[in-house]
């Protein structure tokens, strides 16, 4: 008896397994080539506010294909976030390397978040910080880099990524911070925008202070080495 139940038991969770490799993939093969109406943290973040009797902003999200987005942004995106976009298939272990090293020297925390695993996190998973959400950040990253290209991936990136003050992707934010569509920031705003990715509900592209400022200077120096993606 307690042979058959063991069994049964294994059944269901490899049952349970394949339904969710199915289903992600399926997700995201969906996705190559249908634009997301919305993102799963936009739906988490409105069903929190009603559970908790909260007032909510609806996110400004209007989705935009690559070439309707500035060149400079996608440039300053990439020497911001992930300049070694084009050479890694999802996770930069350089970067992890270095983050761990800065970690055991006390250097303090960095992220080496590529924007292939950031992609994954916007798009799917909701803002809760858990382990569970970072293997499935992780899943989602491996099934986005096998199925999508990399220009795909940049643009969903643009597209669903949190530029702060309820903002969601590049024409959100460029309209809301510079009253301009995406695709006609300039180098010096795209750089901006970039330059608050880390933090942007508390740092602005509006009024950017001296450490944005920093950044801003450093990721123009770094935007005219960065590829340009077709």
């Amino acid at each position: 008896m307690k042979k058959r139940l063991m069994t049964w038991i294994k059944k269901i969770i490899a049952g349970l397994v394949l339904a969710v490799v199915a289903i992600t993939f399926f997700q995201v093969v969906i996705y190559r080539y249908v634009n997301p109406p919305f993102t799963v943290n936009m739906i988490y973040e409105r069903t929190i506010a009603a559970h908790k009797k909260m007032p909510f902003k609806p996110r400004a999200y209007d989705w935009k294909d690559l070439d309707q987005i500035s060149v400079y942004l996608q440039q300053a995106v990439l020497a911001s976030e992930d300049q070694r976009f084009m050479g890694h298939h999802g996770f930069d272990f350089r970067e992890i390397k270095i983050a761990i090293n800065d970690i055991i020297a006390q250097k303090g925390f960095r992220g080496a978040s590529t924007i292939s695993m950031q992609t994954a996190r916007s798009l799917f998973l909701p803002s809760s910080r858990t382990l569970t959400r970072k293997l499935a950040e992780a899943w989602y990253t491996v099934l986005i880099e096998l199925v999508w290209n990399k220009k795909r991936i940049l643009e969903m990136y643009l597209n669903t990524v949190d530029w702060g003050k309820a903002n969601v992707g590049a024409q959100a934010a460029a309209r809301a911070y510079f009253s301009r569509d995406a695709k006609n920031l300039t180098a010096e705003q795209a750089a901006l925008l970039a330059a608050i990715l880390p933090s942007p509900h508390k740092w602005s592209a509006v009024n950017p202070g001296p450490r944005v400022r920093q950044r801003q200077t450093r990721i123009l120096k770094q935007m005219k080495n960065m590829p340009v993606i077709k």
